[in-house]
Formats: structure tokens, C-alpha cells, sequence
């Protein structure tokens, strides 16, 4: 098959041939959980943290893998993920107040100030509603509302019944998970895609009904044209840590293929890249057969692009 992203090259120091294509990114991660030092070496230019510590990650921004990062996690008093011992305090904001004034205490203006003026490029809401309570749908809507006032789109994990439907509802950017739990109806995935909704994979931290639930519903997104992101949520769990195999394969199986793999993998959202300065390089041509890219494109490593020299 062809990729059309792909271009054959030579690495300059090794002599080895191989294949370009631009930088990978993983949408989900949570680098307080990992050790991130791997990454590169394993195929991972750009990751999104979807939780943590906003100042520890504004500390870490710089070098490689490049990060943008939601700060913490907006959720009502209870609600996931307060109480976890993977989710340090500072990892937590509680908003208790739908307030649009800077200052407010629990107010969500004053919540998403605080994760916007330490860099974060995207704001993250917890509507688990299987895990505790979740937020007022007045909090929900001054939340995006202060985001966008702000530039930035917001991402949510959405579990439980309706918020799916709350998300798309009050404008939410993008859910950190395929939905997993239960079907999508076709009026909802038709709504999401009307609205430009972005869905980041987490194929791979599933198991038996859950797994095949999660696939069906991204096979049935990406099917209208809806647009998929590769993420892990590394961290949870025994994930590898770089290109995850595994989570390509399940895209794969979704029917998310060729270049809208590559596409999902690349994908700059919400602004890690582009970065020109470093290509991932696979060793050897692409494959012929498509059965054969997930595995093909896990075998990628990160390389400034200056080390690769086009060859016909």
C-alpha cells in the first residue's frame, strides 16, 4: 500500500534505510505515572498530558518528547479522580461555583485561569458519572465558555449515562476516551461529527466486552468522518511506553487504516506540533500488505530530520 506521508530515506550517522513520516504524538498520557525518557527512542515525539501537577508539567516543557498538557482535572467535590492515589491533590481542581469572575473561590473562571496561566493548551472535566458526582451542567457550560474566552478547547472523560451527550452538548472539544460503556446511538456519533468533536483512542487499557464496545463505537465515529486521535492514556496501567502496538492494531480493527492512522498519530491537536526539526524513522520500506502497518509503525523512533537524507 502506499502511505502518502511516507518518503524513503537514509539515516546520515547509521547509513540505514528506511522511512520518514512526521513526528508521532500520543493524546493521552499522564507523565506523572511514567517515566517519559524512553519515549523518544520508542517512537514518541509529542505527547498531551490529560491530568497532572500544572506547574510540575509547566517546569518539564521543554526538550523532547514535546509536551502540551491540560493541567488539572475540573471536577465537582467527590468526583473522579479526588481520592485516587494515582491523582496527587495538585493534579485536582474543584469547582463548585459556575461564577465568570476571576477570583471567585471554586468558581469556574477562576479554575480554568489557573490552568491557562501555567500553559495549558487544552482544559480537561471530569463527567465520570459512574465514579461521583459531576458537574452542574451550569459549571460544565461557564467551563467551555471560560476556555474559549481563554483559546482553549476542552477534552472530557465521559463515562456514565447522558454524558457523552452532556459533552456534545455544551460544546466540549474532544473526549479522552472512546466511549467504552455502552453503544453510541447513530443520532449521537452523527451530532459528534457535525460538531467537529475529536475522539482520542485508549483503545488498549481495555479487556473482553469493554475493548470490543470501545472499537465498535470508533469503527462507527470514524465511519461518518469523525476525527480520531491516537492516545494510550500511558500511565494507567502496564502500557508500553513509546508507540504502542496493541493500540494500533485496535485502531486498525476499527477500520482507522493507512493514512488516517498516520493521520491519527500526527495529528498536532491541540498544538504539540508541527515540529520540522525531528521525523519518526522506521526501518524499511512500507509494507504492501495494511494488515502489516500497525506493527510496521511501531517500530519507529524519533530523529532530527537533518539525519535523513531523501533517496528515489
Amino acid at each position: 500500500m502506499t502511505l502518502s506521508a511516507a518518503r524513503s530515506v537514509r539515516r546520515a550517522l547509521t547509513t540505514e534505510a528506511g522511512t520518514a513520516l512526521p513526528a508521532f504524538v500520543d493524546h493521552h498520557v499522564h507523565l506523572h505515572l511514567i517515566d517519559p525518557t524512553a519515549l523518544a527512542a520508542r517512537g514518541i515525539a509529542g505527547v498531551v498530558d490529560l491530568g497532572g501537577d500544572p506547574v510540575a508539567l509547566a517546569r518539564r516543557a521543554a526538550g523532547l518528547p514535546r509536551i502540551a498538557y491540560a493541567g488539572a482535572f475540573l471536577t465537582a467535590p467527590g468526583g473522579y479522580p479526588q481520592g485516587r492515589s494515582w491523582a496527587p491533590d495538585a493534579t485536582v481542581r474543584i469547582v463548585t461555583d459556575a461564577s465568570r469572575h476571576p477570583g471567585v473561590d471554586g468558581g469556574a473562571q477562576t479554575a480554568v485561569d489557573a490552568q491557562a496561566d501555567a500553559g495549558a493548551s487544552v482544559i480537561k472535566v471530569a463527567l465520570h458519572a459512574d465514579a461521583g458526582p459531576v458537574v452542574s451542567d451550569e459549571v460544565l457550560a461557564s467551563i467551555v465558555a471560560a476556555a474559549g474566552d481563554r483559546g482553549l478547547p476542552v477534552v472530557a472523560h465521559a463515562q456514565g449515562s447522558g454524558q457523552v451527550e452532556r459533552a456534545i452538548a455544551f460544546g466540549v472539544a474532544a473526549l479522552a476516551h472512546t466511549p467504552f460503556d455502552a453503544p453510541v446511538s447513530r443520532r449521537t456519533l452523527s451530532r459528534a461529527v457535525a460538531a467537529g468533536q475529536v475522539w482520542i483512542s485508549t483503545l488498549d487499557i481495555h479487556r473482553g466486552a469493554a475493548r470490543a464496545q470501545a472499537i465498535a463505537n470508533l469503527r462507527a465515529f470514524a465511519a461518518r468522518g469523525g476525527r480520531v486521535l491516537y492516545g494510550t492514556d500511558l500511565g494507567n496501567g502496564p502500557l508500553p511506553v513509546g508507540v504502542n502496538r496493541r493500540e494500533l492494531r485496535a485502531l486498525h480493527d476499527a477500520g482507522v487504516r493507512g493514512d488516517a492512522l498516520v493521520a491519527a498519530l500526527t495529528d498536532p491537536w491541540p498544538h504539540v506540533g508541527p515540529n520540522s526539526a525531528v521525523s519518526t524513522f522506521v526501518p524499511g520500506p512500507a509494507p504492501t500488505d495494511p494488515d502489516d502497518v500497525p506493527t510496521w509503525l511501531s517500530r519507529g523512533t524519533v530523529v532530527a530530520t537533518e539525519e535523513l537524507t531523501h533517496v528515489d
